[in-house]
């Protein structure tokens, strides 16, 4: 088994940066392909960004291409997900996710999953 535990989320302007954190115990931290989803009021899950085992091959949304970017220190276990130039619409609650097998955007593929970190971005 596998835990997740995110951090770094809060309340930020449009405009601003954020950084968030998630910390995986349990498993090999280096087995894992990791990604970040996320989920506002109303809506379904979304892909944000997924990284390799490795941590050399990215991928990313839409929606968050050349704003975000996804990372990882396999020696502390922990993917990053930097976030810039935040808008009103990335408001949601942000998901870590790991996967043993294979990387990609779909939600159901991924085996692991955090609690959560709330983002508003609002002025």
């Amino acid at each position: 088994q596998v835990h997740l535990i995110e951090s770094g989320g809060g309340l930020v302007q449009p405009g601003d940066s954020l950084r968030l954190s998630c910390v995986a115990s349990g498993r090999a931290f280096y087995h894992l392909s990791m990604g970040w989803f996320r989920q506002a009021p109303g809506k379904e899950r979304e892909f944000v960004a997924a990284i390799t085992m490795s941590g050399a091959s990215t991928y990313y949304g839409d929606d968050v291409k050349d704003r975000f970017t996804i990372s990882r220190d396999n020696d502390k276990s922990t993917v990053y997900l930097q976030m810039n130039s935040l808008k009103v619409e990335d408001t949601a609650v942000y998901y870590c996710a790991g996967r043993n097998q294979g990387i990609g955007h779909v939600a159901d593929n991924y085996n692991y999953w955090g609690q959560g970190t709330q983002v508003t971005v609002s002025s």
